[in-house]
Order: C-alpha cells, then sequence, then structure tokens
C-alpha cells in the first residue's frame, strides 16, 4: 500500500502537502549495485555474476514468519518447503513432529478444525484487559508498590486505547467517504479505467466527488494507475476499520477459537497446516523478495537462488503474541531452518522470556534471527520495540552468566533507493545501538497472492532482503555458522560517510549514527569476505554451534572483527 502517497494526496483537506518522489524506482533496484545502477541496491546481481558464477551451492531453509504465504504463486511454488517425511491429506503426523500434514510449515493462529484468526488485538489492549481485571474499583492508595507501577500503566494505557479509538473513528470517517467517492468516479465517468484526461474534465456539483477526482488527479501526476488508487484507498480505510473494530476494541478477544492452553507455554499443540491463511499478502510478498524464482521470465527475481520458504503464520491483522513467535520459532528450528525472518514487531512483549528462550534455542543450533526495525520512525531502545535480541535474563546460575545479546541476530532498517539527503526511508526506525544494519525497503517490488505482484515498502521488506543475503551466504558457504555470517554481512556493510534526514523530521544527521554499523548491507562485499574466512561450523558428531557463551556488548559490535 503506497500510504504515504494517499495522505500526501489527502492532506489537501488541511491546506499543505508532503513531499515524496515523483518518479518510480526500477522494479529490481534492490538487486542492483550502487556503482554501476546508481541506486543503493545490494549489489545481489553482481555477485552472482562476478563472484558465484558455476559454483555449488547447498539448499537452505529460510523460514518465513508472518501473516502466511501463498504457496501456489506462480514465482513461488517451485522454492517452497517440502515436508517429504509427510504425507499430504492424510490426517496423520507421519514424521512424528507434533504436527499433522504440516507439509509447506505450520500455522498457529488456527484451530485442529482448521478454522483461522485474522484479527486480533494490539498489545496495549490486551494488557490493558489484563489489568482492568486486577484493578477495576481499587484505589491507588491501597495497592502494593509493585502493583502501583502496574496500575500507573494501567492508567496509560487506558489513555493510549481511548485517544487512539477517537483519532481513528474520525480519521477513518474521513477515508470510507474518500474511498466512497473514488469508487463512485468510474460511474459517474462512465468507464471503468479512468484517465487523467478524464479527470481534466470531469465536473459535478457534488463536493465530494470533485474532491475525490482532485486527489486521483494527484496521485495519477505521481503515477499512480486509478485501479492501484482505487485499491490502496479502500485497504487504508479497511485498516481503520480494523483498528476500530479490533486492535482497540476490549470487547474483542479472539484467543479461544485457538482452542491451546495459553498460560501453557509448553502447550504447542495447535494451530493447523493452513500456511496461507486468510491474508497472505504480506508474507508473499516478504517470501518473493527472499526467494521468488530468479531467471523464469515471471515477475522478479529474489535475493537468494537455492532456497526453499517454510511458511510459519504467526502474525494476524494486530500484534502477534508472544507465545506464538516462541512456538514458530522453536517449529522452523526443528524443522530444518537456516535462516528465519521475522518482518513483524510491536511496543510491549509481556511474556518476553518465553520468546527470549526460543532464541537461544535458535542460537544453540546455529540457526540466524534476522528482524525487521518497525515503521514508526524513531529511535529504539531495549524497552520500546518487541521482539529484541536483548535477553531479558541472562542464562546460567542466578541468570549471572551468558550473554545478554542473542548472537544469532540482525535488527535491520530501511533505506530509500534515493541516494540522496532521503536515503533512510521516512518511517524507519533507527538506533545507533539497536538496528544494526540498513537495506532497501522503499518501493519494493514482489509477489502478494494470486499470481500478482506489487510495491510494498516497510522494514518488512528491508528485513528479507537480509535474510536472502544472509541465504545466499549459507548456502554457498554452508561450514559458516550463523554468528560468522552475521559478523561478515555486518563489517561488509557499505558506510555512506553523508548526512541525511532523519526519519520523521527535517534533521539533518549523519547516516553513521543511525545503526550500529552506519552502513548498507552488499550481498557482493560480503561474499567476497565469505570466501575468506574460515568456517567453524561443527559437524553433527561434533554438536550443534551457535552456542554463544561470550558476554557479547552491543557497543563492541562497532568493531565487529569475523574469527
Amino acid at each position: 500500500m503506497n500510504l504515504r502517497r494517499i495522505l500526501a494526496a489527502c492532506s489537501l483537506l488541511l491546506g499543505f502537502t508532503l513531499g515524496f518522489s515523483q518518479t518510480s524506482a526500477p522494479k529490481n533496484w534492490y538487486n542492483l549495485d550502487p556503482a554501476q545502477d546508481n541506486v543503493p541496491g545490494v549489489s545481489t546481481e553482481k555477485a552472482y555474476q562476478q563472484l558465484l558464477a558455476g559454483k555449488k551451492s547447498k539448499t537452505v531453509i529460510v523460514a518465513v514468519l508472518d501473516s502466511g504465504v501463498d504457496y501456489e504463486h506462480e514465482d513461488l511454488k517451485d522454492v517452497m518447503w517440502v515436508n517429504e517425511d509427510e504425507i499430504p491429506g492424510n490426517g496423520v503426523d507421519d514424521d512424528n513432529n507434533g504436527y499433522i500434514d504440516d507439509i509447506h510449515g505450520w500455522n498457529f493462529l488456527g484451530n485442529k478444525s482448521g478454522e483461522n484468526i485474522q484479527y486480533d488485538n494490539l498489545e496495549v489492549t490486551r494488557l490493558y484487559r489484563k489489568y482492568q481485571k486486577m484493578f477495576d474499583g481499587k484505589k491507588p492508595e491501597d495497592l502494593s508498590s509493585k502493583d502501583k507501577e502496574l496500575y500507573k500503566k494501567y492508567k496509560e494505557y487506558g489513555k493510549v486505547i481511548e485517544e487512539k479509538r477517537a483519532e481513528v473513528e474520525e480519521e477513518a470517517g474521513t477515508f470510507v467517504a474518500i474511498a466512497t467517492a473514488i469508487n463512485a468516479l468510474s460511474d459517474e465517468i462512465g468507464k471503468e479505467v479512468v484517465t487523467q484526461e478524464d479527470l481534466a474534465q470531469f465536473e459535478s456539483d457534488n463536493p465530494l466527488l470533485m474532491y475525490a477526482a482532485q486527489i486521483t488527479q494527484t496521485l495519477m501526476d505521481q503515477g499512480q494507475t486509478f485501479e492501484q488508487i482505487r485499491k490502496d484507498i479502500n485497504e487504508y480505510a479497511e485498516h481503520l476499520a480494523a483498528e476500530y473494530e479490533y486492535h482497540y476494541n476490549l470487547e474483542f478477544d479472539p484467543r479461544p477459537e485457538v482452542g491451546d492452553d495459553f498460560s501453557d507455554p509448553y502447550d504447542r499443540d495447535y494451530g493447523n497446516n493452513d500456511v496461507r491463511g486468510p491474508d497472505a499478502l504480506h508474507g508473499t510478498h516478504v517470501a518473493g523478495i527472499i526467494a521468488a524464482k530468479r531467471d523464469n521470465g515471471l515477475g522478479m527475481n529474489g535475493v537468494a537462488d537455492n532456497v526453499r520458504i517454510m511458511s510459519v503464520r504467526t502474525v494476524p491483522d494486530g500484534d502477534e503474541r508472544d507465545k506464538d513467535v516462541a512456538a514458530a520459532i522453536i517449529y522452523a528450528v526443528d524443522n530444518g531452518a537456516s535462516v528465519i525472518n521475522m518482518s513483524f514487531g510491536k511496543g510491549a512483549s509481556p511474556r518476553k522470556e518465553l520468546v527470549d528462550e526460543a532464541v537461544r534455542y535458535a542460537q544453540s543450533k546455529d540457526v540466524l534471527i534476522i528482524h525487521a526495525a518497525g515503521n514508526e520512525n524513531k529511535q529504539i531502545n531495549e524497552g520500546n520495540n518487541f521482539p529484541t535480541d536483548k535477553f531479558e535474563k541472562r542464562s546460567g546460575f542466578l541468570g549471572l552468566f551468558g550473554p545478554k545479546y542473542a548472537e544469532n541476530w540482525i535488527e535491520v532498517g530501511a533505506i530509500n533507493w534515493q541516494n540522496d539527503e532521503n536515503l533512510v526511508a521516512y518511517f524507519s526506525n533507527y538506533s545507533p545501538d539497536y538496528v544494526d544494519v540498513f537495506a532497501p525497503g522503499m518501493e519494493i517490488y514482489s509477489t502478494t497472492p494470486f499470481n500478482e505482484y506489487e510495491n510494498q515498502q516497510g522494514t518488512s521488506m528491508a528485513s528479507p532482503v537480509v535474510a536472502g543475503v544472509a541465504a545466499v551466504i549459507r548456502s554457498y558457504f554452508p561450514d559458516l555458522t550463523a554468528q560468522q555470517v552475521k559478523e561478515v554481512i555486518m563489517q561488509t556493510a557499505v558506510r555512506e560517510n553523508k548526512k541525511v534526514k532523519e526519519p520523521g523530521s527535517e534533521v539533518m544527521v549523519p547516516f553513521s549514527q543511525l545503526s550500529v554499523t552506519g552502513g548498507i548491507v552488499n550481498a557482493y562485499e560480503a561474499i567476497q569476505l565469505a570466501a575468506k574466512v574460515k568456517g567453524k561450523k561443527k559437524s553433527k558428531a561434533e554438536g550443534s554451534a551457535g552456542n554463544g557463551n561470550s558476554d557479547s556488548e552491543k557497543k563492541e559490535k562497532k568493531s565487529v572483527a569475523v574469527p
């Protein structure tokens, strides 16, 4: 959804406009090379042509923890993971992994009857509901010191929900009216496909129709088609409706439909094998960036050329639940994933210890996790963006030993395709301590359900670019551990010695201050270094690699060295 274009056009209501590019990115720009193609891509094509041609590779499984993946898509069906130990459709857990007929992955957002969860609350709503049961009717002065802190959060969450519902209700009214008017334009004009010439000649006594025509004309001037404009605005109106009816609705709680014991973190015997789910747009787009079949004459090329996509449905329209995230990570690890992409996040994590345990498990099994930094154009820290690579508690006796941070985790921010002061995507989160690298995340063309393709943007798109690069390295250099692959990617990130706009403002800051590395991921440079690194991966007889017993500190990342 080109949300910024929509908001820019609709901001005419308020008498101002938002600036954005009036040109379009090359469809495959994220795979292109900065020097050869004049866009800050990750040099995938250059790497294949100059470094990997004729080289042998090993098939790598990449788990996509997301909303679901359209496994029948023309550009994905040949790269989907197939559980060969499972007989499709026989209703039997043939491989005894605890999941029946998990052919392409698993869905933790459904029940055993095949019903699926599409919508859920945001975490703030779930927490308010929980605290409401604890504090309703109680006075602050009667509470313990510990409960007073929770009571304070309870009040804060209540205020957020009240304000957001009012804000969404007002905005939804505007956008529903605009969507209705734009839908009516083609009927008024008498043509299904409306052109700029049609709009220039259009006249009506209905001021809303004239306003809709003005918005549409503005967006078409920026290169959008009428069909895309109508689709985007309708989708945004639906998004606002979902926020009001589900995200911030205290009366809505779909979890009982799943049928698990939600209080039991070790109850993972739930879900079903519908890995597409009711809305696979986001996950399908992510999967295509990583692995859409290369050079097949269809759609676009994914980053990685010898991978299989495992779809693990984890993320509803709303905030993911910590228990589901933990279960999904463990499922992916146990079923052979080498890389896990997690293009999701939220502002609170009430059961973070479950996710931490799963991340530690992935680390012990040499699995690399790539995570999107988020789209709130804010500086993130250990307490405002989850999941995170900082463990809530250290492992070992009394939580005194073991690493503070996961050593198998890369946090990814998003860049624009124009290498100027707008290099960092306007929406991207950033941090010199908690965002490791940047990667392409604006106007990313990839697969969408039902054999379609479209541009999407977000750190959700930047993360799979990095996951794809990691998969290429793990495929061509299988002796490297997850930690070594991480360090190769970070050490070879291309540094940009320039000032850029800080996301969400017009303030100019050094690009180097917005992430740990101050760099943009580059497949060509990473593969060159990977070829020189001696792999530390142990054989199965020796045991798993990547346990990471060193006390990895964030500040040490700035001078990472490949062991």
